[in-house]
This record gives C-alpha cells, structure tokens and sequence, in this order.
C-alpha cells in the first residue's frame, strides 16, 4: 500500500476513545487529560475520539466544546456489536478521515491496524493481570495476552507510563526498550490551582469530615489494599479516622466492612462514592496523609494528586509507586502492619516530618506537569510519524 503524506503542520490525531467516552476512573481520566493537555498546548492539530457508543459525560463535554477536538461514534447496525466496530472499522473510518496517526489510549489497537497507511502509538498503562492473576480469570488473562501483546508489537511505538511498565513490556512481551518512550501522565491542573478557606468549609460539612483523618483514593478492590490502612487504625489514635473514596468491588468491601465491624472501628472507617474530581483536592489536603499501599500500580496518580496539594503519602513497595512519589513519601510493605502504623505516627505526631515530606512532595511532582505529559506525548507521535515513513 503507498503511503500518504503527513504533515507535521497540523496533525489530525485519531483516538481510541471508548475509556474517554465511558469510564469515569483510571484509564478514562488518562484519556481526557491527555486529550485536554494536547488540545491546549497544541491548538493547531485536531484531535478526534473514535468510539462505540456515545454516553453523557460532564468531563468529556467540556473537551468536545473545543474547536480541534470532536467524537465520532458507531453508527447504525455496529452500535450493536461495539467489538467488532472497535477492532475492525474503527480503523477503515479513521484512515477515511485522513488522520496522521492512531493512538490507542487503553492498552490496545485494532486488529487491523497494520493494514492500515497509517503510524499507531498505544499508550500500556500496566500488565496487572500478569502480576496479580487471582484478580482475573484464565480467560480473560489469555485475552489480554492476545490483544494488548499483539498491539505492542504491531504498534509503530509505545507510550509506557512508567518505568516501572516499560520493563514489564519488554520482559514480557519481548519488545525492543528502544520502541517504548516513558511519559508520566500529568496531573490535572485542579490540583495546583489555589483553594479557598470559604469552600474548604462547605466541603468538610457536605462529606462531614473529622478534624483528623488518613485519605485513601481509588477502587475498594484487593490490589488497592485498603485494608492495610484499616488494620492500622486499631494502633494510632482513637480520634484518626480513615475516609475511602471510591467504587467498590463487592467482595473485598465486604472483607474490610467485615474487619471494621469485629474490630470496633465503625466509627472511624467513613465510605465515599461518587464524589466530583473538582472536591478531590479539598479532600486531599484537609487529610494528614494520604494512604496508598496499592499491591502493584501502572504509576499510581493518587500519590500525584496528594502531593500537588501538599499532603504526604504513605505508598507501598513493590511496583511503580516511588516513581510517583520520590522523595515526598514513605514507602512500606504493603502487609506490614506494624511499619504503615510507625509511618502513619510519623506524620501525624512529629510536624517537622510533616512538613518535610509535604514539602519534598510538592517539589518531586512538579514534574508531572500537564505541559510536559503532552510534551512528551508529542515527541512520540513525531517519532512515530518519522520511522513509520522512513
């Protein structure tokens, strides 16, 4: 097939956008911010979301309002069968609009994409099904196997978002490092913009949040292992409270819930779901500490978020986390107990600690800038544009 032209001079840039359209978590977030840092710090390109369905989203349709950004969506017959739109001709209706590259944001690109005259970039966020198999069955790993290693070696080049994952690609996939560029997912501008006393207040008393308490950020499942937190209670102050936020899976809330009930800590476990990204910086700060013991991570962006506002983290060994964190966390095994309890009292107790890691933590993260995530980004897409043509 003969080549196409490509322009470095306003890209049109195709996305997978499935996660942007329809998740609110995770690899969704990572959509939208990476399509929001690029349509702003590279206004003349165009960016559009190619998806299966189309669902209301608040924080996507702010994105859509945007001149160079815009959702095309399975239309007719193939909104019945979103897979097979997804793996076939996604692909046909993005090389019909003439983009420049294909970007697959979720671990994955359409099974055809090498049939296409078109560079791909995928974006693999993590190889969690490897490393904690108890989380998946052996189907579903056989799957992934098969689509996300088959879109790393058809992919012109790979966005890792971690050391941490660009080692497990290469071990694990056998993929050359030289094809794989390492781009830390910036953190949300809400993060560092300044906060108000007035509004601080309406938040304490809309989640009716304790004077002192830990925070914990992300899905109540096994790998998060919230439950390391929870144990912790039983040795730090009667009067710290833990407050969880996010979705949970049914079993492991039950094993926590469990725990709390027989262990008298009712009263200091306190359960969020649904809570607007634009209260999670108030959370974060009005925390002494953030807890995030997560049993192996892509990167782990709640260390991120909670340093930019200036709360210390206490994150587990064992993955990605002290790329994340640096030197503005304390890192522990996340099944020892007695360590998170020595960590927790550390902060709570000694101010200067405090302080400290508060202050190391706001100076690491200023690398995970928005302008840099899409720098970097961009870099990618140049390069992949380049080998693909030459």
């Amino acid at each position: 097939m003969k080549r196409r032209k490509i322009s470095l001079d306003g890209l049109k840039i195709g996305y997978d956008g499935k996660r942007a359209v329809c998740n609110n978590t995770g690899i969704g977030n990572y959509s939208r911010c990476l399509i929001d840092c690029m349509s702003l710090l590279y206004p003349k390109n165009e960016y559009v979301l190619y998806s299966p369905k189309e669902r209301d989203n608040a924080q996507l349709s702010q994105l859509l309002l945007r001149d160079n950004v815009s959702l095309v969506a399975a239309r007719g017959l193939w909104r019945r069968a979103g897979s097979l739109w997804r793996s076939l001709e996604m692909t046909r209706l993005m090389v019909d609009d003439g983009v420049s590259l294909i970007h697959g944001l979720s671990n994955e690109l359409p099974i055809n994409i090498r049939q296409s005259d078109v560079p791909s970039v995928v974006t693999i966020h993590d190889l969690i099904w490897r490393r904690i198999p108890q989380n998946y069955s052996a189907i579903d790993r056989r799957i992934y196997d098969m689509k996300y290693g088959r879109s790393a070696r058809d992919a012109t080049r790979i966005i890792a978002i971690s050391e941490c994952t660009k080692r497990d690609i290469v071990n694990d996939f056998g993929v050359s490092p030289d094809k794989i560029d390492v781009v830390y997912q910036g953190c949300s501008p809400i993060f560092s913009a300044p906060r108000d006393s007035e509004t601080a207040g309406r938040i304490r008393l809309k989640y009716n949040l304790p004077e002192l308490y830990m925070i914990s950020v992300g899905t109540v499942e096994y790998r998060k292992n919230q439950m390391l937190a929870v144990k912790a209670l039983r040795a730090l102050p009667a009067d710290v409270k833990l407050v969880i936020v996010g979705g949970r899976h049914k079993s492991y809330y039950k094993d926590i819930n469990g725990y709390v009930s027989r262990n008298g800590l009712s009263d200091r476990v306190i359960w969020l779901q649904g809570v607007p990204t634009e209260d999670l910086p108030y959370l974060y700060a009005m925390a002494r500490l953030t807890s995030y013991p997560s049993r192996y991570e892509g990167f782990g962006l709640p260390v991120v978020e909670s340093l930019t506002v200036g709360t210390p983290v206490i994150a587990a060994t064992g993955s990605c986390l002290e790329e994340a964190g640096g030197n503005g966390a304390i890192y522990v095994d996340p099944d020892d107990v007695d360590a998170f309890v020595e960590a927790a009292r550390r902060l709570i107790e000694d101010n200067y600690h405090y302080h400290k890691y508060a202050d190391d933590g706001r100076r690491y993260v200023r690398r995970f800038s928005a302008a840099e995530f899409a720098r970097l980004t961009m870099a990618s897409y140049t390069n992949a544009i380049f080998e693909f043509l030459s």
